[in-house]
């Protein structure tokens, strides 16, 4: 037995030596394991997101009224809204632009880890985290302005949509010559004693002490929020007076979940570019001769989250 077990090695060894052992798989794609596994992860994400912008899609369009994007995001910290008269989706814009910017910034992080240049990598990774930290800043901005001062939460949208021509009544439920159009959004704004609003056209009958209950050209609900009556032009409900409602529900559960969830990505993508960036700082990745590898991943990961920006740009802010 032990003759016919050495006998069976030595002929495996010289097999061995006659280059006929196999060495292992090739790396799929040409790819590291790494890469592949993060290019997984990106896949099983894109899944998520496409899911919950179909959902986003589906109640969109089998809703009868929604949101007019260019009338909810129409303000801006920098008053360029006031300023120009109009000046729909300016805000968002610079928002974008900063993350398609560091996008690029990424781009040349890699470019310089495949050429081991450390400095260079260094440079180009702190400036894409400046980028996505000034998106993030940005969109806190939208979420407080939103949250703070028009009232959207996720169970309450207060932005409404005429579904016909017509105009106000005024505090008196006469009519004004405040008119409107058929597709024009409102936002129904809450009484603060004393306070005369802003952006959005705030502040309507500010100036008036607001009473509680239906009164004659406006209704104060038990929240505070004042409902203006109007009358409509044309249509089915032609000459009828009619109470501004919250708009559908669902805008607002699914804008803060959905950019949350974005926004989640991003914080998550900065914290990551953040410590790799001291590896790289550290020499860590010079001392592995590939090309800064671990930077071309974060780059994967931080191209994937701006490509979903798009997405959620186009279905949110353009549709």
């Amino acid at each position: 037995m032990a003759t016919t077990d050495t006998a069976l090695e030595h002929h495996v060894h010289e097999h061995d030596h006659e280059g006929d052992a196999w060495g292992g798989g090739a790396a799929p794609f040409k790819a590291s394991y790494g890469k592949l596994m993060m290019w997984y992860f990106l896949l099983s994400d894109a899944f998520t997101f496409a899911g919950f912008l179909i959902t986003y899609g589906a109640l969109r369009f089998s809703s009868p009224t929604w949101p007019v994007p260019d009338f909810v995001f129409a303000t801006d910290p920098f008053g360029i809204s006031a300023t120009l008269g109009k000046a729909p989706l300016i805000f968002v814009t610079f928002m974008s632009f900063l993350l398609i910017i560091s996008s690029v910034t990424m781009v040349r992080a890699v470019q310089e880890g495949h050429r081991e240049n450390k400095n260079g990598v260094l440079i180009w990774m702190i400036l894409t985290i400046f980028g996505g930290l000034g998106f993030l800043g940005c969109q806190a901005w939208e979420w407080t302005n939103l949250i703070g001062g028009e009232n959207m939460s996720l169970t309450r949208n207060t932005f409404g949509t005429h579904t016909a021509d017509g105009y106000y009544l005024d505090h008196e439920g006469k009519k004004s010559a405040e008119t409107f159009r058929e597709g024009e959004s409102y936002l129904i704004h809450r009484h603060v004693a004393g306070a005369h609003g802003e952006g959005h056209g705030a502040g309507h009958g500010a100036a008036h002490e607001y009473k509680p209950g239906d009164q004659a050209g406006y209704m104060m609900d038990d929240q505070g929020f004042i409902h203006r009556k109007y009358v409509y032009a044309d249509g089915p409900l032609k000459g009828q007076t009619q109470t501004e409602q919250f708009g559908p529900r669902a805008f607002g559960a699914l804008f803060f979940f959905i950019t949350g969830f974005h926004g989640f990505h991003v914080f998550s993508g900065v914290v990551f570019l953040l410590i790799i960036a001291l590896n790289v700082a550290s020499g860590v990745y010079a001392a592995r001769k590939n090309g800064y590898e671990m930077v071309e991943k974060i780059g994967l990961y931080w191209h994937f989250v701006d490509l979903v920006w798009v997405f959620v740009f186009l279905v949110f802010y353009l549709l």
